[in-house]
């Protein structure tokens, strides 16, 4: 990478974001972030009580640089087309895939996921085929249907690493102190700053931020450390093993997460995000799922010293 560093901020004032072109095969736009303490955890009070948002707590980390985006579609091809590889959703034969989003063959609908009714496994969906094999994946869009193996296998080829759940919440406040979002603790109501649920989950969405699924991963405003979308559009993959109770035991210089587990964690949020289901499109907010699972609201971000 070429540029320079910046300056740490204060504490709770944002910091100018200095952006660096990568070099090699990952070409996403960076930010280079100059580390330090922040508050993690929820302090606003939003959080679910089974997700472990608390305590609060002090946390360094060290410096990074940062995609200023998920991984887009683009991106993963150049990915896959040079080595061959074949995502899990590919070599399972399928996907969950939003009920209102499904382009398939009824051939290739499976039917629903117990339990949440609005995801349907279809046959044929994967990172190209988002929706179902009558479906085209946009290069511009962050790349889904890929787990966290599958984000494993892009950053050993690119040189890169999946950031911690540390460095995802430090990266997404932007420098706000216990913010609620990247922007602050409000959602204005007369401009969309980030790709949520509109209207009535899960059976009708007013697209009124213009999106019923994935947005392109430049769309509204990024923060003020320049990334775009941390919270909405797509959940994206950490490092860490999940447990609940982490932050209870958490050490408080750069937390890597627990040593094993069943999940990892995933952070931000999604289009599939809504108060009467899920607000977990917040800079605090946590979810996890097994290292093998795809679905059509997940992708990543990397990170690199």
């Amino acid at each position: 990478m070429s540029g320079s560093c910046c300056t740490p901020a204060t504490p709770g004032q944002p910091l100018e974001p200095v952006r660096f072109t990568a070099e090699g095969r990952h070409g996403i736009e960076q930010v280079r972030l100059p580390g330090g303490e922040f508050r993690m955890g929820d302090a606003t009070g939003d959080g679910n009580p089974g997700d472990g948002e608390t305590p609060v707590h002090a946390v360094t980390v060290a410096p990074f640089s940062i995609d200023a985006t998920t991984v887009t579609v683009a991106d993963f091809a150049a990915f896959a087309d040079a080595t061959g590889y074949r995502t899990e959703a590919e070599e399972y034969g399928f996907s969950a895939v939003f009920h209102l989003a499904m382009r398939a063959h009824p051939d290739d609908v499976m039917g629903p996921v117990p339990g949440t009714p609005w995801w349907v496994g279809v046959r044929g969906a994967d990172w190209r085929h988002p929706a179902g094999r009558l479906s085209e994946a946009e290069p511009d869009h962050p790349v889904v249907h890929v787990s966290w193996n599958d984000a494993m296998a892009y950053c050993s080829w690119a040189g890169r690493r999946l950031p911690t759940e540390a460095e995802w919440e430090y990266a997404s406040r932007g420098g706000l102190d216990g913010a609620r979002y990247p922007w602050g603790d409000d959602l204005p109501q007369d401009e969309w700053r980030v790709n949520i649920w509109q209207g009535v989950f899960p059976t009708e969405n007013t697209l009124d931020d213009g999106h019923l699924t994935t947005a392109p991963v430049r769309t509204f405003a990024p923060n003020a450390y320049g990334l775009w979308q941390t919270v909405g559009n797509v959940w994206e993959w950490c490092a860490d093993w999940y447990a609940p109770d982490y932050y209870v035991y958490s050490p408080s210089d750069n937390p890597r997460g627990p040593l094993r587990g069943g999940a990892r964690v995933l952070r931000g949020g999604s289009f599939l995000c809504h108060d009467s289901y899920c607000n977990r499109y917040r800079n605090s907010a946590r979810s996890s799922n097994t290292p093998d699972s795809s679905m059509a609201n997940a992708g990543f971000r990397t990170v690199a010293l």
